[in-house]
């Protein structure tokens, strides 16, 4: 995936939020302590740090939601974070994104903490942000 193509599914799928660009993801991705898992219909981007990581983001096509792509790309995330030593993950989402919560409960996320106003929509108005965490078992 390109870093122009990850921009353009990112504004897809996070319309009411400020846009990643294209150089912002070329960041990302040139990041040895990144991985980015998926194709242009989903992607996971999540930094890693020792032991620990955080997906920074999850996007899915709006076109092709509710077709189990989310969990592919999710799957596919935490095994190679278990493959590179991960022992947890955590992640920040938004408190209105019901869709996204029942994705990550799912998958054994728990909710550790709360971010007020964290995120700012594009039409000024703020939106917390649950901070989720998850032990991953290392394989």
């Amino acid at each position: 995936m390109t870093p122009a193509t990850a921009a353009r599914l990112y504004a897809r799928a996070f319309p009411a939020s400020r846009r990643w660009s294209a150089d912002e993801f070329a960041r990302l991705m040139a990041d040895a302590h990144v991985i980015l898992c998926g194709d242009t219909s989903a992607m996971v981007i999540a930094r890693i740090a020792l032991d620990e990581a955080e997906i920074l983001t999850l996007a899915t096509d709006p076109d092709l939601r509710r077709q189990g792509l989310a969990r592919t790309v999710l799957q596919s995330c935490e095994d190679r974070l278990r493959a590179r030593h991960v022992q947890s993950v955590f992640l920040e989402v938004a408190a209105d994104n019901m869709a996204a919560q029942a994705l990550y409960k799912g998958f054994g996320y728990s909710l550790v903490g709360e971010r007020p106003n964290y995120y700012r929509r594009n039409d000024g108005t703020a939106v917390a942000a649950l901070v989720l965490r998850k032990a991953l078992v290392v394989i």
